[in-house]
């Protein structure tokens, strides 16, 4: 391949890859480099009166350099921080050959390159903590320009701030921007909580399946895929529910999954097609016990994140010390639409729509008339942790009827700053019940509603079989990280979230054509 579309400075790091392999120097070596300390390690542990870390063995990449005469400064940076180093011709080269320090070291190194140093902690004149390197080893070399961020007179250059660059090059966006694996870090702190207090009462972590033939557990539209061996459709799950009860009916008390999700929807700051949803599932417990298990979990992991339970999220405090407020839907309606839509049929429900100027289609039901209303009026003025609870019927087609009025269920919704962060029930366990709802999707999905339910008659088999009173949870790990560390989009909680292709260079739109033909 011919390369003809790099620019001056990716020509001129080619040519020192190059040269260092023409002096013999692997600049991707294959041996393990056996690094014993961090640049954290160092920073939080060197002691000059001790004289430790006389020793030490570090590994990071190149971020800044001030080359000299015959020593130099170079700081690098590894997963937890960056350490200045200083690099004398004399201690990395001491015989007559000064190569690695003329040549290799002042020309052919490059801002980006990844280095192994052997030396030890010392503070310089200046009082700046630094490691004197006594051995120089090339790792990596690097054939991109790092946006390396500048000041000058208070002006920022080549700051590698533009979202969708940061989203596409999430490598580039993590070496340049270290609040970004902070926010990652949080995640996985995030995950881990939830995972030992759900651990702590005694559930069982288990998988599901990906692949499913009947798309289950939501209303949503799902991706297709074709299994060529079995020679049938099947489709990503758009929820892990309706196979965490079926483990319920076999006999475990609680099971939990955090599991990939995969919707065929829309996209926006707070959406994306493949997300991350944490679902648990627990015998002999209703609604009302989850909302107490929720509060204290959600407390449990601000403590754990942020150190106290108010935080910002999206420009205001809020409060995630338990209990929250409990409000039912249909007050919730009358609260902040005034009117009230109890025992409305869809016909009244579609004219009620129209009086408050929100938008529907023909398609729509009962259940999603009331959603309208709700997300149009409601959702914008919960701020705070709130239930709502106690829906109506048509919009649950998976929850016990409510043990005082039929016509509701016994499902609530958790809204934190006015977004959607958890779905709760009482499971609805009765088969026949559940079959007449499955019936009921259908009837909706042949008049136009492509996120209605399928029929899943093995699941009803289950119900058959007896499944004791439940109390399912789903949770978004997405949305309950950007509200843990206030970020304002969806894609910056994920590492790669999905992006229309980007247009390539000619370089690679030839490397690609070729790899396609061997």
């Amino acid at each position: 391949m011919e390369i003809t579309d790099l620019n001056e400075q990716e020509l001129n790091r080619r040519e020192s890859l190059r040269k260092l392999n023409e002096l013999g120097i692997n600049p991707y070596p294959a041996a393990e480099y056996k690094t014993n300390a961090s640049t954290e390690d160092i920073k939080n542990g060197y002691d000059p009166e001790k004289g430790n870390f006389d020793d030490v063995v570090i590994a990071g990449r190149i971020m800044s350099r001030r080359i000299m005469g015959a020593a130099s400064f170079i700081e690098i940076q590894d997963s937890k921080g960056r350490i200045q180093v200083y690099v004398k011709r004399d201690e990395i080269c001491p015989g007559e050959d000064k190569t690695m320090y003329n040549t290799v070291f002042k020309k052919l190194l490059d801002i980006g390159d990844i280095i192994g140093i052997e030396g030890y902690a010392f503070i310089t004149q200046t009082g700046q903590l630094s490691v004197h390197a006594k051995k120089l080893d090339v790792l990596s070399k690097s054939l991109r320009v790092l946006p390396i961020v500048k000041e000058k007179e208070g002006e920022v250059y080549d700051a590698f701030s533009d979202p969708e660059l940061r989203y596409r090059m999430r490598y580039v966006d993590l070496i340049v921007n270290p609040e970004t694996k902070e926010v990652f870090r949080k995640r996985t702190r995030i995950i881990q909580t939830m995972r030992e207090y759900f651990n702590e009462h005694g559930y069982l972590e288990v998988e599901t399946p990906i692949l499913q033939s009947i798309p289950g557990g939501a209303t949503a539209r799902p991706f297709i895929t074709h299994h060529n061996a079995l020679d049938i459709p099947l489709y990503m799950r758009i929820a892990n529910e309706l196979y965490l009860k079926r483990l319920i009916v076999g006999g475990f008390d609680g099971v939990y999954e955090f599991a990939k999700d995969f919707r065929n929807e829309g996209m926006d700051h707070t959406h994306n097609p493949e997300f991350t949803c944490m679902e648990i599932y627990v015998a002999y417990k209703d609604y009302n016990w989850m909302m107490k298990f929720v509060e204290q979990m959600l407390e449990r992991i601000a403590l754990t994140i942020n150190g106290k339970t108010r935080i910002s999220v999206w420009g205001d405090e809020v409060e995630f010390k338990a209990p929250y407020r409990r409000l039912p839907m249909l007050e919730a309606i009358k609260e902040y639409a005034g009117v009230d839509i109890a025992g409305m049929d869809e016909d009244q429900l579609r004219k009620t729509c129209k009086d408050l100027n929100v938008p529907v289609t023909p398609s729509m039901g009962a259940g999603k008339l009331i959603d309208a209303i709700f997300g149009e009026y409601c959702e914008k003025n919960l701020i705070q942790p709130t239930f709502i609870t106690d829906y109506p019927v048509a919009m649950s087609p998976l929850t016990k009827r409510h043990r005082q009025n039929p016509d509701l269920t016994e499902r609530f919704e958790l809204f934190v700053k006015g977004k959607e962060l958890a779905n709760a029930y009482s499971e609805l366990n009765d088969p026949i019940d559940q079959l007449d709802r499955f019936n009921e999707q259908v009837r909706l999905k042949n008049a136009g509603d492509d996120e209605a339910m399928y029929i899943d008659m093995d699941f009803v088999r289950a119900l058959e079989y007896g499944m004791p009173p439940t109390s399912g949870l789903g949770m978004g790990i997405d949305r309950l990280t950007m509200m843990m560390t206030d970020s304002p989009a969806i894609q910056d909680v994920l590492f790669f979230p999905q992006m229309k292709p980007q247009k390539v260079r000619k370089s690679e739109e030839t490397s690609e054509k070729e790899a396609g033909e061997k």
